[in-house]
């Protein structure tokens, strides 16, 4: 309960108001959803999944506000982003930045708001796999925890396919995005979530720069045994939905500490079995990653 302060001429009716603005949070948890939301336009992919897009984005949102989720990052929310907004109640929310062409069909709804945030399209791009035909790229958020904690979010959609083009495509994006947070998330606390259409078994992995640069994958860390596969090792490919924690996906989330801001990845599991529809069929061709956070400030 929230002290008040009552006018009974004594200061010392003042104490527990003022208290109260003086004891500011220091720690706490939040969850982080990545999910990959399949919006692209049912003539240019169908993702696999059955039912209507439409009529699936529109139970997305629905599940996004139900499930409790804290932070949930988005991919290719694209042309059905209006029905997932019609049916989240998130308070804070980005603006989508268009379907297909114009879009990168990254967003962000929130229970927490924040100060500042900026959409950035990829230097480069394999024209492979439709990856040119979307301005593909990163957000930025720098998320408030608390009036003097935040931390800074990135989501991030990478270059799919398999050939040279796309590796080399992939692996100029983590450059780009780890030369970006250095020049502006210097001294932040950074959680990293999005498709890195990436697994660490590929032969041109990328995601090794992220490690190097001092990022954790929550995968590795808290359900392969803080191994991290090999790259050319044997792939252990997840279906949709997984059947287990233990196989692999693109979809990623990594995370580092700050000297003012410790974060420490808690939980995680594919939350597949939330996300379909009515016949229990998926809504999306991704898994959907859920990842418990706690944090607390130095």
């Amino acid at each position: 309960m929230h002290a008040r302060a009552v006018l009974t001429g004594s200061v010392l009716s003042l104490v527990p108001f003022l208290a109260h603005f003086s004891c500011a949070q220091t720690s706490g948890t939040f969850n982080f959803l990545t999910y990959n939301v399949a919006g692209l336009p049912a003539i240019l992919n169908g993702n696999d999944e059955t039912g209507d897009k439409a009529t699936n984005a529109g139970l997305i949102g629905g599940k996004l506000s139900s499930g409790n989720f804290d932070i949930v990052h988005m991919q290719e929310d694209f042309n059905y982003h209006a029905y997932i907004y019609a049916t989240d109640t998130h308070p804070y929310r980005t603006a989508t930045s268009g379907g297909v062409p114009f879009g990168s069909g990254l967003n962000t709804v929130a229970n927490y708001t924040w100060s500042a945030f900026n959409r950035i399209t990829w230097s480069q791009c394999d024209i492979n796999d439709g990856d040119c035909l979307t301005p593909k790229g990163f957000t930025m958020i720098r998320l408030q925890l608390t009036a003097t904690a935040s931390i800074d979010l990135y989501n991030l959609h990478s270059d799919a396919g398999s050939n040279t083009g796309d590796g080399n495509a992939r692996r100029g994006d983590i450059k780009q995005v780890l030369s970006y947070i250095s020049a502006h998330s210097a001294g932040q606390a950074v959680i990293i979530g999005g498709d890195t259409n990436d697994r660490w078994t590929n032969d041109d992995v990328s995601l090794n720069l992220l490690t190097a640069a001092g990022f954790s994958d929550t995968w590795v860390e808290l359900i392969n045994g803080g191994v991290y596969p090999g790259a050319g090792t044997t792939a252990n490919p997840c279906d949709v939905p997984a059947a287990s924690n233990s196989c692999e996906v693109v979809d990623k989330v990594l995370y580092r500490s700050s000297s003012s801001v410790s974060l420490s990845a808690t939980s995680w599991t594919y939350d597949s079995a939330f996300f379909v529809q009515p016949d229990g069929d998926p809504l999306s061709d991704h898994n959907p990653v859920l990842v418990g956070f706690a944090w607390s400030t130095a």
